[in-house]
């Protein structure tokens, strides 16, 4: 992986003629996204209609949560995922943040007092990121990039950083199947970067079949 310091100023240009992709290769990429979220989406659904029942019976509040989001060059979108904390979560976040276990700008709690009964289960086997199959029909997303961050967070970038928005955010990542919360932050965009560097169209379903591999009781997952 390319050995950049965090706070050099790094040229994107280069940057982004470097990591560049040929038209193939996202050709088959959107191919594979259009049609698994579709397929995904259709064979889901019964999991889809379990889960909102669940959680209107835990909370009250709204089934999917949307949230702004950073994508492929700064552009914002709203990411969908089905709602695991309680209504008020993000004004609850400040009471919160001394206890943050996450080194960066990102903010996780193992024991998040936010989060309900059936967003434990959901969170922990990634079922309330079901949503984003929309974000990826819609073009926001791919199955496979860097996980997206929120606006807060990425005006804390530096230009290292930064370099994760060259791309199309993901589903999933490096990062998703190599230990999740347990990396930390600097790591976590090192994985991104070296995602962005050698990704194809075998790494990317490699990663989507191991993705399935540790979707379920993932201790990492909160």
């Amino acid at each position: 992986m390319q050995n950049v310091k965090l706070n050099e100023e790094v040229n994107f240009n280069y940057y982004e003629d470097k990591y560049s992709k040929s038209i193939t290769y996202h050709f088959l990429k959107r191919v594979i996204d259009i049609c698994g979220a579709l397929i995904g989406i259709i064979l889901l659904s019964p999991v889809f209609i379990i889960i909102t029942i669940a959680i209107k019976i835990d909370s009250k509040g709204p089934v999917i949560f949307s949230q702004s989001r950073v994508g492929k060059n700064d552009k914002l979108f709203k990411m969908y995922k089905f709602r695991s904390m309680v209504v008020d979560a993000e004004k609850l976040l400040i009471k919160l943040k001394d206890k943050n276990e996450m080194s960066g700008p990102m903010f996780k709690m193992k024991n998040d007092p936010r989060i309900t009964r059936i967003g434990k289960f959901t969170r922990r086997t990634s079922i309330d990121e079901l949503p984003q199959l929309f974000n990826i029909l819609k073009g926001d997303m791919s199955f496979v990039g860097p996980r997206p961050n929120l606006p807060s967070e990425v005006a804390k970038f530096s230009d290292y950083h930064r370099l994760k928005l060259l791309v199309k955010p993901g589903l999933t990542c490096y990062w998703q199947v190599m230990g999740r919360n347990e990396i930390d932050f600097e790591d976590w965009i090192r994985l991104d970067i070296k995602y962005i560097e050698e990704r194809n169209i075998w790494r990317d379903i490699k990663l989507i079949f191991k993705t399935f591999l540790v979707l379920f009781g993932d201790k990492n997952a909160h």
